[in-house]
């Protein structure tokens, strides 16, 4: 199997057409009138047709005004038979979500506005008074909707804490200034903190120049602290948790003690041979969530390469291909695939740098991956494949659920956040935290 049919039939996508043949197009769409639209598209500028981002399927659809007030349809897909959706809450807010939510039937008197699925993991963000904030919570939004849609496309489970509080996620959104101490980006218990001053252009490239990081993000950041949540749920106290020992280290080590010593001593000499990252070497943890987070580049990375018509196979380019000696598991069902997938990475990342440098911009991808590494990304590999198969459906928006998903706009001054105190979450020390200002080599890679 080549590595399209890897990512669109094997991870990528639930189809569910009429038209089983069909294949999905990766991020690339195209609105009615033929010319191309994208992810974060909510009209066509070429012909000004409403779209809307219909998580369930992947799909940016044409939108057309569906027979009840407020509801939509796609275009061509008109009747009493068809889908029906509402677009999200936050459309017109300063995040100006483009996704849909399904419109139960019978629910045109429904006074409600949904939260999409994205929107809903939001449990706190930052002060909307603010015009600053507005500016931070759109850029922060961005990201986390690509990150959220990827997370869909492989099958794993999201729901917010609200509707899952013993296993669902949330985001608390939070700017300095509205907190009396200070916010780090991290994870704990279900819950990623982002300071959003890293929506801050300047501001985040000050901070990598002077960690010495190569690669530094919005969506890196919450691809890593997404990791964290994920050992938790695909991991810890399951069957998989002595392999994960065996290929990462032994997380019991004390977490905080560990970090001390990386930031007062660095990675070791070797940590090339054995880690996708210096920061990665810190600690058990942070080499599965820096790990994974490199996981969700390269899927979504090749998935829009590929569904944009990029030959990933033509690419002539010596690269030394990796072997199935080195996965985690060789004799897999799925190890040729994988392999197929990684070496086709290769070849696409050496592609993306050269053309990064032929404008004059750093590598997009500035890493090598060391054979340790494609071991650990085939383990993560398999977790979210059992994960996938064992499925929790997206379901719909429950209207009853709609007061507690409401994120809460933290005002400066005002440490209550409901759920935790904002001075008592940004001075927690917790697995999966760093902290941009003391060292924190590869946050977020």
């Amino acid at each position: 199997m080549n590595p399209r049919e890897f990512l669109f039939e094997s991870v990528a996508r639930q189809l569910d057409r009429s038209d089983a043949s069909q294949q999905p197009v990766g991020r690339n769409y195209r609105c009615v009138c033929g010319r191309p639209i994208y992810f974060r598209n909510s009209q066509c500028l070429a012909c000004g047709t409403p779209l809307g981002y219909e998580p369930h399927h992947s799909w940016l659809l044409p939108l057309a005004p569906g027979r009840d007030e407020g509801t939509w349809q796609a275009v061509g897909e008109i009747g009493d038979g068809a889908p029906r959706y509402r677009r999200c809450a936050n459309f017109e807010s300063a995040a100006g979500c483009n996704w849909l939510v399904d419109a139960p039937s019978g629910d045109a008197a429904a006074p409600w506005q949904p939260l999409c699925v994205a929107c809903r993991l939001n449990r706190t963000i930052p002060d909307q008074t603010v015009e600053q904030n507005q500016n931070w919570w759109r850029r922060v939004e961005v990201a986390k909707r690509r990150l959220v849609s990827s997370l869909l496309l492989l099958g794993l489970p999201v729901k917010s804490l609200a509707e899952d509080p013993q296993r669902g996620l949330c985001f608390d959104l939070l700017s300095p200034a509205a907190c009396a101490a200070r916010v780090m980006t991290g994870h704990e218990n279900g819950v990623i903190t982002l300071n959003v001053e890293e929506a801050d252009d300047v501001r985040r490239e000050q901070v990598r120049n002077d960690l010495h990081e190569p690669y530094r993000t919005l969506l890196g950041h919450f691809r890593h602290e997404v990791g964290h949540y994920y050992w938790d749920r695909l991991v810890d106290n399951s069957p998989w948790l002595g392999e994960f020992r065996r290929l990462f280290g032994d997380e019991q080590l004390d977490y905080a003690a560990a970090l001390q010593r990386n930031y007062e001593q660095g990675p070791p000499p070797d940590w090339t041979l054995h880690h996708v990252s210096a920061y990665a070497s810190s600690h058990p943890w942070e080499d599965w969530a820096e790990t994974w987070a490199h996981y969700l580049h390269m899927m979504d990375t090749l998935d829009t390469a590929l569904g944009f018509g990029i030959d990933v196979e033509a690419a002539e380019q010596n690269y030394e291909v990796f072997t199935l000696a080195a996965l985690y598991r060789p004799d897999d069902a799925g190890a040729v695939d994988f392999l197929g997938f990684v070496n086709a990475w290769v070849r696409m990342s050496g592609m993306m740098n050269e053309l990064a440098r032929s404008m004059g911009h750093n590598d997009l991808y500035p890493f090598v991956l060391p054979v340790e590494v494609v071991s650990k990304l085939h383990f993560i590999h398999m977790l979210v494949m059992e994960a996938r198969a064992q499925g929790e459906p997206l379901e719909p928006h429950d209207a009853s659920l709609q007061a507690s998903l409401a994120p809460r706009a933290l005002a400066a001054g005002d440490e209550s956040m409901g759920v935790a105190n904002a001075g008592d979450l940004a001075e927690a020390s917790v697995a999966g935290e760093e902290d941009p200002g003391a060292g924190a080599d590869m946050e977020g890679a």
